[in-house]
Order: C-alpha cells, then sequence, then structure tokens
C-alpha cells in the first residue's frame, strides 16, 4: 500500500499523502527522479525520506519505492483538470430542509459505467476528487467506485452525513484504503433539533455513531457544523460533542436557495450567520475544476450548472467546451448588471444567479441589501 502520491498538478509535480494537509512541491527532475526508483526497484533517495518524515511524520528510509510511492504519470489527453467533484448519486437517507438540490432521485451509471468515468478523470490528471450525494455511502457501488479512485491515486474527499460510517461495511474499505478527509455534516446536538432540521427520526442516533466509530478508527474526519434556525441554540453544545471526540470542525450557517432556483431552503437561515467571505476575486471552475453529476454530466461547479457535457458519450474531448461555458457563465448580466458595488461583491455570478431566481431578500447575497438595511 503506498505512502505517499507523486503526481503532476497544472504545469507543476506535487508530493502529498492521503489525510494530510502538508504538500511538497518538486521540481521535475525529482519527479522524473521518483518515477526512475519505483519503475527499476529502487530505494526511496535520503532527500526525500527527509522530507516526508518533516511533512507526514512517516519513515520511508530504506524502503522500495515501488512499494511506498505512487507516482502518476503525466497526462496525455488534450484536456487536464486537477480536481473535481462528483455526486455519485442524489439518493439520500435524510430530508433535510436546507438541502441544495431540489429534488434527490435515487439513480446513477451503473458499476462499470462509474469505473470508466473515475479511470477517464485519473487519465486527465484529477488529483483532488471529492465524492458527494445525496448521500454516497448509500449508493450500492460506493465501495468498489472509492476504492477504484483511492487505487488511481486521487486524494478522495468523502462528503456525507455520516449515518454509516459506523457500519462494519464502510469502516472495513476506510481503513483499507484512508481517504484524504470524510467531512460529516451535523445537524443538531439531539434527536429532536436533527430532525426538525433533517426530518428523519434516526439522523442524530446514526450520525453521532458514525463520528464516534470514525474516531475511534483515527479516520481523517472533519465536522461541518450546518448553523440553522433549529439548532442555533445547540451551537455551543454542538462544538462540545465534536470536541471531546478529538475531531476538528468548521461552522457553516449561509443557507442557499437549491441550485434549480428555489427559496424554499431560505426558511431555515438564522439571521446573523450568512456568509462573510472575502471580496469574490474570480475563480477557477471550469478550467482547472469542474463537477460531474450521477448521469456522467460535467458542469463548472455545482452551481453552475448550464449545458452540460456528457463525459461518458463525449470522452474528456468534449471538456475542450467547458472554459467557454464558465466564462460564460461567470459574465455579471441581468440583475447585476451595471452594479456601483461590483469590485466588492462577496458572491459568484453562477450562485448570485439562483439567489436572483429565487427572489431571495438581498441581504443574502447582495451588499445593495444591507445598504437599503441600513
Amino acid at each position: 500500500m503506498f505512502e505517499a502520491i507523486i503526481s503532476p498538478q497544472e504545469d507543476q509535480f506535487v508530493a502529498v499523502r492521503p489525510g494530510h494537509p502538508a504538500a511538497m512541491q518538486l521540481p521535475s527532475a525529482f519527479y522524473a527522479t521518483l518515477a526512475d526508483l519505483t519503475d527499476d526497484d529502487g530505494i526511496v533517495p535520503d532527500w526525500f525520506a527527509d522530507a516526508a518524515e518533516q511533512a507526514w511524520a512517516v519513515d520511508l528510509r530504506n524502503r522500495p519505492a515501488r512499494d511506498v510511492l505512487l507516482v502518476r504519470p503525466p497526462s496525455t489527453l488534450p484536456v487536464t483538470y486537477c480536481r473535481a467533484s462528483w455526486e455519485i448519486n442524489l439518493g439520500c437517507n435524510f430530508s433535510c430542509e436546507h438541502c441544495y438540490l431540489e429534488t434527490r432521485p435515487f439513480a446513477g451509471l451503473d458499476l462499470p459505467q462509474k469505473l470508466h468515468l473515475i479511470e477517464t478523470l485519473r487519465d486527465m490528471g484529477v488529483l483532488w476528487f471529492q465524492i458527494t450525494g445525496g448521500e454516497p455511502l448509500i449508493d450500492p457501488h460506493f465501495a468498489p467506485a472509492y476504492q477504484a479512485a483511492h487505487d488511481a491515486g486521487m486524494m478522495v474527499e468523502v462528503l456525507t452525513n455520516g449515518s454509516r460510517l459506523a457500519r462494519p461495511e464502510i469502516l472495513d474499505v476506510f481503513r483499507a484504503f484512508r481517504p484524504h478527509k470524510i467531512t460529516v455534516s451535523m445537524y443538531g446536538a439531539s434527536p429532536e433539533t436533527a430532525f426538525a432540521l433533517t426530518r428523519t427520526r434516526s439522523a442524530f442516533k446514526n450520525t453521532y455513531a458514525g463520528l464516534v466509530a470514525a474516531a475511534e478508527a483515527r479516520l481523517p474526519v472533519e465536522v461541518t457544523i450546518i448553523i440553522t434556525k433549529h439548532n442555533i441554540d445547540e451551537l455551543d453544545e454542538m462544538r462540545t460533542l465534536v470536541r471531546d471526540l478529538g475531531l476538528a470542525f468548521k461552522e457553516f450557517g449561509s443557507i442557499s436557495p437549491t441550485y434549480t432556483g428555489n427559496g424554499s431552503t431560505l426558511d431555515s437561515q438564522t439571521p446573523g450567520y450568512l456568509d462573510k467571505s472575502a471580496i469574490f476575486q474570480g475563480c477557477p471552475a471550469g478550467h482547472t475544476s469542474f463537477h460531474v453529476a450521477p448521469h456522467g454530466n460535467a458542469t463548472m461547479c455545482k452551481v453552475g450548472r448550464e449545458n452540460p457535457i456528457n463525459i461518458i458519450t463525449e470522452g474528456p474531448q468534449g471538456l475542450l467546451r467547458l472554459p467557454a461555458i464558465a466564462d460564460a457563465q461567470m459574465l455579471r448580466a441581468g440583475g447585476c448588471s451595471g452594479c456601483t458595488l461590483s469590485s466588492t461583491c462577496r458572491v459568484c455570478r453562477p450562485m448570485a444567479k439562483v439567489y436572483q431566481a429565487a427572489k431571495a431578500p438581498l441581504n443574502h447575497y447582495c451588499q445593495h441589501g444591507n445598504k437599503e438595511e441600513s
């Protein structure tokens, strides 16, 4: 089992290790050296062993390079990307009030097509790979698809509600093929509060059991505490639950409309917890990253889904059109044309468009709304 991944990333070469944020940038000559050593049954060189010990606290000294390093070759395809996200299936065992998916059909590619998609993404150079849903762990093909992505040398992040993390068959997969990160959403500190948001009676019990099991297995878990009107009074309790498990967490309180522009999700928003992100200064979506829906349709991101390109039927060459599609969606038009505050806007154009379609209050996404309140 490999201990580190050596890979091209755009016009650079990097060394990364699943579960660790630290990465190393490698000169092209060092990348070539490591590739040659894995081909020729060589030993990990001291310079790399020293760097790996410092970055990841792992001892690779005097170990066969082929056994501990996975060296990914440069892509030979006409289009390359280093990041991708994938909705393996929109089906979910929760019915969350705030979900950005308006409908959640339980459907997707069959297993051979899923594996073909992952091979295509690997050949395109995808290194950072996020598997989401719906709830990805309920997909019948999650385990083989996840293992294929891991074996392809991808830094795999899984976004989950955590409700199946305690299942032995899921834990066994993650123990044997460690992910880069498992991001678990938390919706409350009690069964009643979690039910109010997820509309699922077992939500708290199963999610908390999953977090306990993942912590005991020492999996790389980060919790996202979702802040809504239903659980704001339990915010401190949610923080305490996560801290007591020794897990990292972040907080998210900016509820958006569905990507199709349905604003009913905004009813769960808590005043005072809207996103205070930095000024929007551009986005590489569609240029260095993209999103794939359950049936293989690729778009610039999870929000900007205009003019999808089906990777299964068109192959990677279809994505040659994606940068222009992305650029067109980033143009400020419609309700944002002629805006006097555009230079300090904090929302990308695709996100602003869904807010506008939902007829959301301006203060949810636009500085003009804040001016009107003052």
